[in-house]
């Protein structure tokens, strides 16, 4: 199948059946792309996840505009993000028709609810099946707490947390690069063991 139609195809059907928004898009994104199609490593996918949800605007969007332009780019990245909107866009411009009379209407409150409970449990799928990806070392599961009570406890802009922590990264691997490059330095530097020569 050609990679612009397949690409439109995976977007759009993400766009038709996610509820809840790009996060809870994550656990269908993951099957599609690293299970199915077989685009990204699970590593790779939580690269993705973590340069779109930084920037700026929906997350499903950045990440159907990063994907499309990593398989095909330019035109890849128009054709996947045009695929994930349409659905939206048609099913918002219906309910806004119809949502002043579903205003009271008890079928339609209860479903609402049961959507929302839907969304919530696949943000924690997908928290659960990122996680071993994502969380590799101290520093990384360190890094994940602290973030969480910032902006959970102490409401500090994501913004902010974002920005930190990204300069911390930066610090770390650094300080990380340093050291290997040092200890490969001393195990050259070491004199060699000449016991087992013949004289």
């Amino acid at each position: 199948m050609n990679v612009l139609l397949e690409l439109f195809i995976v977007f759009f059907k993400l766009g038709a059946f996610t509820i809840g928004g790009g996060i809870a898009m994550l656990p269908l994104l993951q099957n599609t792309l690293i299970n199915e199609k077989k685009w990204f490593t699970k590593e790779e996918f939580v690269d993705i996840v973590a340069v779109c949800q930084s920037l700026p605007g929906v997350v499903a969007i950045n990440m159907a505009t990063y994907v499309g332009y990593k398989k095909k780019g330019l035109i890849g990245s128009i054709v996947s993000t045009f695929g994930v909107t349409v659905p939206s866009f048609v099913m918002i411009l219906i309910i806004a028709k119809f949502i002043s009379s579903l205003g009271d209407n008890r079928i339609a409150m209860g479903a609402m609810a049961g959507l929302r409970a839907a969304a919530l449990g696949m943000v924690v799928v997908a928290l659960i099946q990122l996680m071993p990806a994502a969380i590799k070392n101290k520093w990384a599961l360190l890094a994940a707490i602290v973030a969480f009570v910032l902006i959970a406890v102490l409401r500090v802009n994501t913004a902010y947390v974002i920005l930190l922590f990204a300069v911390l990264g930066i610090a770390v691997t650094m300080v990380n690069s340093r050291k290997a490059v040092a200890a490969a330095a001393g195990e050259s530097g070491a004199p060699k063991d000449e016991g087992g020569e013949s004289e």
